[in-house]
């Protein structure tokens, strides 16, 4: 009987080994979960990204058809990132003061990991005046960028995604 007790259980050298064993596969798991973390804020990136751009391309598709309402200065983008979600109202049906809306909401950039901004202050605007290379904020919104001076697991700073 003591000899059955004696065999029974792990060594300390066998329970030094399992330990070893399990940091190592958890070191060598832990880059592959944080690259798949990042792959997939990197696709929400690119959805946001999309559906923005989709929505200041129809803003500017209605002030070419004449549906919204666009000063003669005017580029025909929309003033704000604000606007594709609040609406305009419909100027080819003025008597039933209907609005099209261009987005349900505004996506925030899941590059800014800064809470206390608003949607439309996440993201870097660029207006029809500014030129590409050096994009400013201007009378209206052209384009949007993220802000993140990180790069993406392409090599391309998000910047210019």
């Amino acid at each position: 009987m003591t000899r059955r007790a004696r065999t029974s259980g792990f060594t300390l050298i066998e329970m030094v080994i399992v330990v070893a064993i399990v940091g190592i596969l958890a070191s060598a798991a832990y880059p592959v979960t944080s690259m798949v973390a990042q792959r997939a804020k990197e696709s929400e990136l690119r959805i946001a990204l999309r559906q923005i751009r989709e929505a200041i391309d129809a803003y500017r598709l209605a002030t070419r058809e004449k549906t919204v309402e666009m000063s003669m200065d005017a580029s025909g983008y929309p003033p704000n990132l604000d606007v594709l979600v609040e609406g305009v109202v419909d100027k080819s049906k003025p008597d039933e003061k209907k609005k099209i809306y261009f987005l349900r909401r505004l996506p925030r950039d899941p590059m800014n990991p800064d809470t206390s901004l608003t949607a439309a202050q996440t993201w870097g605007k660029r207006s029809y005046a500014s030129g590409p290379d050096d994009p400013q904020e201007g009378d209206d919104v052209f384009d949007v960028y993220s802000r993140s001076t990180k790069t993406g697991l392409n090599g391309v700073p998000y910047r210019e995604w």
